[in-house]
């Protein structure tokens, strides 16, 4: 029988860090959820990652580029409990949120490569994509710029009445940006239907938390607003669904915001043109020994025998597939008409 990965450290065994008051319906077990489904959909964005980097180093796609290897179990695990209706919004790096969401893979792809089959017709790239139909709405280049959005994303699901609610996701280096906290005071003072993540990969950009934030326990961030913060092991995707389901049963039953402080870990450097001299290899080296999101779900898939190592390859196969078509779509689609600069956008005389 395969051994379950210990914790990640620093992350309590109960996640709260200050416990709201939480609807009945959230005393409730989580559904049960297809384990298998949350490992496809987590490999799916590992393989389209390591694809876009490649893609990248051969200067298929220009611009910026962030990759979210290392972090696939915090959107997964998040979007597990989503439902049709909800809102996502996030920063730059944001492929996996796409993938996540149900965007298709050679959409996404394309738009890396600036092609016209791409989400936003080869105009956003890779920080600035969206897909009204799928709830997404963006990547977003500016720290932080995402979080009054979101907040007024949830703001339009109050004023409406359509029961959704609002993942806003923001990284570790945004947290300590100005806007963020007007969001928060307004999301509390109008009880929005909103779940603020913050990805702690630990590097805001090259500066670690402990260099960049005086209050470095990020879950209490909306304490003073009377936002709850709870405290997540983000590198397992049970976990992550676990700790979130509260937060997110609060929002969707009109009690207001919730915080979630997902403590993650980027593998990569903070883009493609960082190389992560701030760090050691021996720390990414065993991050990625003992805490994979990957790593931990597939011994529990085996453990639990849900699947066996042919199964896992096969999987792995048909991902690779699905990755490689999608790299080949975005390469042959056709660059977008030089008309289409003005779709889109508001032109006054």
């Amino acid at each position: 029988m395969a051994a379950l990965p210990p914790r990640m450290p620093g992350v309590p065994s109960s996640p709260p860090v200050n416990e709201p008051t939480r609807p009945a319906a959230t005393q409730e077990p989580l559904a049960p959820v297809d384990l298998v489904a949350l490992y496809r959909d987590m490999l799916l964005i590992r393989r389209f990652e390591e694809k876009a980097g490649q893609l990248y180093g051969m200067g298929l796609i220009g611009g910026f580029c962030h990759l979210y290897i290392g972090q696939e179990a915090v959107v997964v695990g998040l979007q597990s409990l989503a439902r049709p209706g909800d809102s996502v919004i996030t920063s730059y790096r944001d492929h996996g949120h796409m993938l996540a969401t149900g965007m298709d893979a050679a959409g996404v792809m394309a738009e890396l490569t600036g092609r016209a089959a791409g989400y936003s017709r080869g105009k956003g790239g890779s920080m600035h994509m969206f897909s009204r139909e799928r709830g997404f709405y963006g990547g977003h280049g500016i720290v932080a710029a995402q979080v009054p959005l979101g907040t007024g994303l949830a703001f339009a699901h109050r004023y409406r009445g359509d029961g959704g609610v609002c993942f806003c996701y923001l990284g570790d280096g945004a947290a300590n940006q100005g806007q963020v906290y007007e969001s928060f005071n307004m999301a509390a003072l109008w009880s929005l239907p909103v779940v603020y993540v913050i990805e702690n990969n630990r590097y805001g950009m090259g500066t670690s938390v402990e260099r960049a934030s005086a209050m470095r326990d990020l879950a209490r961030r909306g304490e003073s607003f009377g936002i709850p913060g709870f405290a997540v092991d983000g590198m397992d995707v049970m976990a992550v669904r676990e700790g979130a389901a509260g937060a997110v049963a609060r929002a969707r039953a009109g009690e207001g915001p919730a915080l979630l402080e997902m403590k993650t870990y980027r593998y990569r450097g903070h883009s493609m043109s960082d190389p992560a001299k701030y760090r050691t290899k021996e720390e990414v080296e065993k991050m990625r020994a003992d805490h994979d999101p990957l790593d931990t779900l597939r011994a529990r898939l085996l453990a639990e025998a849900l699947i066996d190592d042919a199964g896992l390859k096969a999987l792995d196969r048909d991902i690779k597939a699905v990755v490689g078509e999608a790299a080949s779509l975005a390469q042959s689609s056709p660059e977008p008409d030089p008309a289409e600069l003005y779709t889109d956008v508001l032109v006054t005389p």
